[in-house]
């Protein structure tokens, strides 16, 4: 156990945390919603730093970010929790291990070692994936700082509920990040998720704002976000807040945990959502899930394709120094 970062004592040994949007306010010997940050008398620990429960090495295109450092790897870490609780999760077994459960699971990993290993793989680059980075934010903390120093980036892959304080105090380490836009609808938020939209949108300006690369991607889920004023709600966000520039990634969604049902998400479903995306003048939209044409990056100027790939898997990358080959346009991103 460490103490936590971002807490306040209140009345009658309680403590309120401000990490999150839902500024949980805990009881002694309790736990916040996350389930991983607990009131031991009076002062807030993290029941999970230094305990991963998923290591993996992935390619970056996974997270997904297609315009950061495409074709290179990344050493993905996670611990137990998670502030959500979608109940479409696709990691369910660990990022709701300790509500489901009560159990915090995990080997040791300190960030040293995080950063070691990383390097003997010839990673570029540390994410914090799999559940929730907020939730374990002390480790990943320290394991940012000591990346950085060692030549690494730092990734994000998260739902976007961090307090403003938390993540202005770790954005000096953080390199990009891909955040969900799960919905443009409160409700979606509230049901399926068990969090509000607001704090997400505060969030993603405030990532644009703090000049960390940012990707957003959307489940499309047939009956509950696949109508067109919601997903041309979370494009016209992207486009009109975060700018036309940043990528936005429209995903199949598969029955998964406590949501199965719904159906798979068909194809034609993630080409309408492409076309929303476009229409609201996205220059770079893609389709997850479903590997083909609609993961290549092309020139926003002359529409010739500039990063091919299939999957994850980068096949060709024709940009020269960040720009299109035949017409020399710069094609935002972090290429190197």
């Amino acid at each position: 156990m460490r103490e936590a970062s971002f807490y306040a004592k209140a009345e009658e040994g309680k403590v309120r945390c401000s990490l999150c949007a839902h500024h949980c306010l805990v009881k002694p010997g309790g736990v916040g919603i996350c389930g991983v940050r607990r009131n031991d008398g009076g002062t807030l620990v993290s029941l999970v730093y230094g305990r991963a429960i998923a290591e993996h090495v992935d390619p970056i295109e996974k997270k997904p970010l297609f315009h950061f450092l495409p074709g290179s790897t990344s050493f993905s870490v996670a611990t137990a929790g998670c502030n959500f609780r979608c109940r479409h999760c696709q990691n369910a077994d660990i990022s709701q291990l300790p509500r489901d459960r009560g159990a915090i699971a995990g080997r040791e990993l300190p960030p040293a070692e995080i950063v070691r290993l990383a390097r003997a793989a010839g990673c570029a680059s540390i994410s914090y994936t799999y559940t929730e980075p907020t939730i374990f934010f002390e480790y990943a903390y320290d394991t940012a700082v000591l990346a950085r120093a060692a030549g690494l980036k730092n990734v994000f892959v998260s739902n976007g509920y961090i307090a403003a304080e938390p993540l202005r105090a770790i954005s000096p380490y953080l390199d990009a990040a891909n955040i969900d836009l799960k919905s443009s609808r409160d409700e979606f938020y509230k049901t399926i998720c068990g969090a509000r939209l607001q704090p997400v949108l505060d969030a993603l300006r405030l990532y644009r704002e703090l000049g960390i690369w940012l990707e957003v991607t959307t489940l499309v889920i047939p009956g509950e976000n696949d109508a067109e004023e919601d997903l041309a709600g979370c494009a016209g966000f992207v486009a009109k807040e975060l700018g036309l520039e940043v990528p936005w990634h429209v995903s199949a969604f598969y029955p998964t945990y406590k949501l199965t049902n719904r159906p798979a998400t068909q194809p034609e479903a993630l080409r309408r959502a492409v076309r929303i995306g476009r229409a609201a003048g996205l220059r770079h939209v893609y389709e997850g899930n479903l590997p083909g044409e609609g993961e290549t990056t092309v020139c926003p100027s002359c529409g010739r394709p500039v990063i091919t790939r299939l999957g994850f898997t980068v096949t060709a990358d024709r940009l020269r120094d960040g720009r299109c080959p035949e017409c020399g346009t710069a094609v935002a991103g972090v290429w190197s």
